[in-house]
């Protein structure tokens, strides 16, 4: 029998020491470090003792490899297969991330309960009688869904060679214990040991595992950064708890694009699919206001139209206040600072308050002439035309500068029956192709004289 070889490894810099210290003396930093084994004895796993299930080793040309895209699981919905490139890929390993009660369980649980072959559902945190509870809440039956409340890996790789389902869920990573390690669960040492473990399942059975993943204060990934170089696709479950909308993106993926976002609707019996979120990121109004504005941005290849809200007062306080919710506060004061300058709006002396509806965090530069319409509407008290939309980056010289894939933006609005876009004319938009009116300008100024007259 191999002796086992362990180490206390610096949680914050790496370093290697033979015995535990209160204080790491690479880094100085204090309680970081963690007892991990170096080696230990290999033993054959559990999942390659079944018949047929084990992948043999050996080298093949790439040319000669049997693959087509039609290999993929489609998982009920659209939302998830477009963030994931169009569907689950055999023998992948996905890592799902959020912060605690966004709904990372429930979406899962739905996908075990709504695909139409076997799967099992690792649950480290719930019993038996919570997860039938929460499925009883979805209301989804499903007699192929298997649970398995269980933290020894050992153990678990048993049930599913017995079990051998097509689809593997477990949560949380962080609660899975391996009996190699001596720490406690959710260690440095033992997220790498069990997550290798399942990982190593994935390929040699060729049977996709979604893993689900704690977070800390900061927004990152529990566990060592490693762990999301060893998996193939890192999916980040956002939103707040105080909106309905849910958001999940890919960080990673080996199989498809990462600028693909999935929208989701909180609602008693689960999560729901947004299919057409403009039509709900827009709020319905009975009357003008000024102080809004609709802009067109894109997650990957889809266009959202969302509305922005700004509010400018005078300063009571003396120091004006600066404060933006879903937008960029150091875009919103260069957008304030090109106002003053180029189109002679004094700003400088008054509070703006700008909010993006629906909860969401954009990015798009596309949305500065919008956020600019909204700020200029709120302080000359002119509402701007609820029928219209506006599209364009704001640069530094006042000049309205063109985006990418404007022809779906103007599709999107047009399909919500917007009666007219503002844009760049640098997009070079060709006459008569659509039926909404598409008015080009080239500066704030123009902007200004054509939206408020």
């Amino acid at each position: 029998m191999a002796k086992v070889k362990k180490a206390f490894i610096c949680q914050n810099c790496g370093a290697n020491f033979a015995q535990w210290m209160g204080q790491c003396k690479s880094c100085n930093e204090w309680n970081t470090l963690v007892e991990e084994v170096l080696h230990h004895e290999k033993i054959e796993a559990p999942w390659q003792t079944a018949s047929g299930k084990k992948r043999s080793a050996k080298a093949e040309k790439i040319g000669a490899i049997d693959y087509n895209e039609g290999t993929r699981i489609k998982a009920p919905g659209k939302e998830l297969n477009r963030v994931l490139g169009g569907g689950i890929v055999p023998g992948s390993a996905v890592l799902l991330g959020g912060e605690p009660g966004i709904g990372k369980s429930t979406l899962l649980l739905q996908l075990a309960l709504r695909l139409p072959f076997k799967v099992a559902y690792i649950s480290g945190e719930e019993s038996e009688q919570q997860i039938k509870m929460r499925a009883e809440r979805i209301g989804i039956r499903n007699e192929d869904c298997y649970i398995i409340t269980e933290t020894n890996t050992d153990i678990i790789f048993g049930l599913l060679r017995d079990l051998e389902p097509l689809l593997v869920i477990v949560d949380s990573i962080q609660t899975m214990q391996a009996a190699a390690i001596e720490s406690s669960p959710g260690s440095i040492s033992q997220i790498r040991e069990t997550a290798s473990q399942f990982i190593k399942f994935a390929k040699d059975t060729n049977t996709p595992v979604f893993l689900i993943g704690h977070i800390t204060k900061d927004g990152n990934l529990a566990g060592p950064k490693v762990l999301e170089h060893m998996v193939d696709v890192v999916l980040q479950f956002e939103g707040d708890q105080h909106y309905l909308y849910r958001l999940i993106r890919a960080h990673k993926n080996r199989f498809g694009a990462t600028a693909e976002i999935g929208i989701y609707e909180m609602v008693n019996s689960g999560l729901r699919e947004v299919e057409n979120p403009s039509d709900i990121l827009i709020s319905k109004k009975d009357e003008q206001l000024s102080g809004t504005a609709i802009g067109v941005m894109t997650e990957g290849a889809r266009p959202l139209l969302v509305e922005i809200q700004a509010l400018v007062s005078t300063a009571v306080y003396g120091t004006p206040q600066r404060s933006s919710t879903g937008f960029d506060t150091r875009r919103l004061n260069m957008l304030l600072a090109v106002l003053e300058k180029r189109c002679g709006f004094r700003l400088g002396a008054k509070d703006v308050f700008l909010n993006i509806t629906g909860g969401l965090r954009v990015e798009d530069p596309a949305l500065d002439l919008a956020v600019a319409g909204a700020i200029l509407s709120s302080d000359q008290d002119i509402p701007i035309n609820p029928k219209a939309c506006l599209v364009g980056e704001v640069g530094l010289t006042g000049e309205i500068r063109p985006v990418s894939r404007v022809e779906q933006r103007i599709r999107e609005a047009e399909k919500l029956g917007f009666e007219a876009v503002y844009l760049s004319k640098y997009n070079k938009v060709k006459p008569g192709q659509y039926t909404i009116k598409v008015v080009e300008v080239s500066r704030l100024e123009e902007l200004v004289g054509a939206v408020f007259g």
